[in-house]
């Protein structure tokens, strides 16, 4: 860590004023990420040649406690009023540095936040001294927008105490118990006629080897008997409105449904909304792998169906009238797809994304398939295996233990399955280049051949658009942060529990939806929120309530026109401060100059670019 102290006003940078501002910079090194390209005392030295910069210091890490304490020092000992951070993306790090001022004694609003790692070193690897120069006009725009904040306050609201979580799935379950449990009311929205989700579909579930009915009991009675729940099945979400602890959810129920005479709409008002709806399983197109072609080519899940169905006792297993001697199972159908050399599916999207659970499950299969019916030779045709749950490993073991015959292909040479018309007695002939024996082409007749089809996103675009929510690459949910902020959406309020967000086994689900739970309770707990207060403000006089505002407002309607009296014109525009996100796309319509946003005004977007284009030495 070095310092550098300079008079707090300096000549050309901004107007004489009664009181100056006394600014702190702080450069951090990021453990490597910036420093590595950035020469972050260059920076700081220039930074403290700034006017109204009091001291400027680099450190290795800002946002580490050290770092904090270093900051807060220096507002008592330097009388700072205004801090300039230049490091990470703000999205990391934003409320740690405000929450370190207010420690201090500052206002938390009066400290802007420079983007030095994913805005300079991280592009910009190959020119260092292009780094460092375009880092020194960053924090100079910081500096120049930092003396022009204004303190501002958080925007307090009453919130109601009241959660819909939607999706009767197993995160969805527990959701909802652990918000009961924390004294919330909650509704549970499931599409389908009964709770449960997948789970309760299945027959057994590693590693208990418990069927998903008998995992979920304990968990449907305490739900059932609680008076804090109330569930709606058969139902569905048409309609979202409102905002953060005060969300407006229209439930309708499905014409067919057992009960779809009992009532009409049901509009609900939730403080929180908590989404676990859960996935779909990918469905191979026709011909694909001959699925759709043969009757004899089924999914993991039909084969678990199967399996479940057949008495213990039984000496010999049938499918579709045929016996079944030579069954092979094909790894990674519908996931980790390659873009150009796989078919893109009905949505036009690839699937890149690894399901997770399919190899843990395909080798329970197998290895049981080999347990129970020794005389059938079982073969896995895989890419990678990957059972990277703890435990997982021994179910490889016992796959191999047990008998099962393991083929390794390359995604470019998947494994071909074709007819064979009755040739020697088997319907299905599998052929694979297997890259355990060195790249042989190996032919294997099969009575049977099972897909592992992956997780793919459900279609949820009505609730997306409605709630103007992200979705990641893959098609899932986006979380805010995949570490720090894992099951919050970019919407304040709405929180992901669940595969909906990510393929995820049993008990991450489980997980998931016990953290979106504890979100939930830490949001509405307290009766009321704190907002950013980063929000569009109308100046009256300026208002002509010409409407274009309105027009290009995304966010669920946060500005309005409203009628008003006198002389002049008869609308104005009006901020709902809870519903606004202070995106600015207002402030750019607006013709006649009448709306800021707080914390980025005009004048200060002004001071930047001056600060942009000016030299430094």
């Amino acid at each position: 860590m070095n310092e550098h102290r300079t008079p707090s006003t300096g000549p050309g940078d901004a107007k004489e004023a009664t009181s100056r501002p006394r600014i702190g910079v702080y450069v951090c090194q990021c453990g490597g990420n910036i420093s590595d390209v950035v020469d972050v005392e260059q920076v700081a030295e220039a930074a403290s040649r700034l006017g109204d910069v009091a001291v400027a210091r680099h450190h290795s890490a800002m946002c580490s406690q050290a770092g904090q304490e270093l900051m807060i020092d220096d507002v008592g000992k330097e009388n700072l009023d205004r801090v300039v951070i230049a490091a990470c993306t703000p999205s990391l790090h934003e409320h740690t540095f405000r929450a370190a001022i207010a420690r201090a004694g500052q206002n938390p609003f009066l400290y802007e936040h420079v983007n030095l790692r994913e805005q300079v070193s991280w592009c910009s690897h190959s020119d260092p001294e292009g780094a460092t120069r375009k880092a020194i006009r960053l924090v100079g725009a910081g500096v120049a927008k930092a003396r022009l904040l204004r303190p501002l306050s958080p925007i307090s609201k009453e919130v109601r105490r009241h959660v819909t979580v939607v999706g009767g799935g197993v995160s969805g379950l527990r959701a909802a118990r652990d918000l009961s449990r924390a004294g919330l009311a909650v509704a549970l929205i499931e599409e389908s006629g009964a709770l449960g989700g997948r789970v309760a579909q299945w027959s057994r579930l590693y590693p208990t080897e418990k069927s998903g009915r008998e995992l979920l009991q304990p968990l449907l009675d305490e739900i059932q008997g609680d008076p804090n729940v109330t569930i709606h099945t058969d139902a569905f979400v048409r309609e979202v409105s409102g905002c953060v602890g005060d969300f407006r959810l229209t439930v309708e129920r499905h014409p067919d449904g057992a009960d779809a005479a009992r009532s009409g709409a049901i509009i609900l008002h939730s403080g929180a909304i908590v989404l676990a709806t859960g996935f779909d399983l990918y469905e191979p197109r026709t011909g694909e792998f001959a699925y759709g072609e043969s009757s004899q080519v089924i999914t993991l899940a039909q084969l678990e169906e199967l399996l479940g169905g057949v008495a213990a006792n039984r000496d010999a297993l049938e499918y579709g009238g045929l016996p079944i001697r030579n069954v092979c199972l094909i790894h990674c159908v519908g996931s980790r797809q390659i873009e150009g050399l796989h078919e893109p599916g009905p949505d036009g999207r690839t699937h890149a994304h690894c399901s997770r659970v399919c190899c843990t499950a395909t080798l329970r299969a197998a290895a049981d398939l080999r347990r129970r019916f020794p005389e059938i030779n079982v073969f896995e045709l895989y890419r990678d295996v990957r059972t990277y749950g703890r435990g997982h490993e021994e179910y490889y073991d016992e796959a191999a233990r047990q008998g099962v015959l393991f083929v390794c292909y390359k995604p470019e040479h998947a494994p071909i399955v074709s007819t064979s018309e009755g040739a020697n007695g088997f319907p299905l002939s599998v052929s694979v280049r297997d890259t355990l024996t060195f790249g042989e082409e190996l032919r294997m007749p099969a009575d049977l051949v099972v897909l592992a089809t992956g997780m793919v996103p459900r279609n949820l675009d009505v609730l997306i658009e409605q709630l103007k929510l992200s979705r990641s690459a893959d098609g899932f949910l986006q979380e805010v942060h995949p570490k720090l902020r894992p099951v919050e959406l970019a919407v304040s309020g709405v929180f992901v529990a669940g595969t909906c967000q990510a393929p995820m086994d049993v008990a991450e689900s489980c997980a998931s939806g016990s953290a979106a739970a504890a979100k939930v309770a830490a949001l509405l707990g307290k009766g009321h929120i704190e907002l950013d207060p980063f929000r569009a403000r109308v100046d009256a006089e300026r208002c002509r309530g010409e409407g274009k505002c309105v027009e290009v407002c995304r966010h669920q309607q946060a500005i309005t026109l409203v009628e008003v009296g006198g002389d002049g014109p008869t609308r104005r525009a009006e901020v709902n401060a809870a519903l606004c996100n202070g995106c600015g796309m207002c402030v750019a319509a607006c013709p006649n100059g009448a709306i800021e946003v707080d914390g980025w005004q005009l004048d200060q977007f002004d001071a930047m670019v001056d600060a942009l284009v000016r030299e430094y030495v």
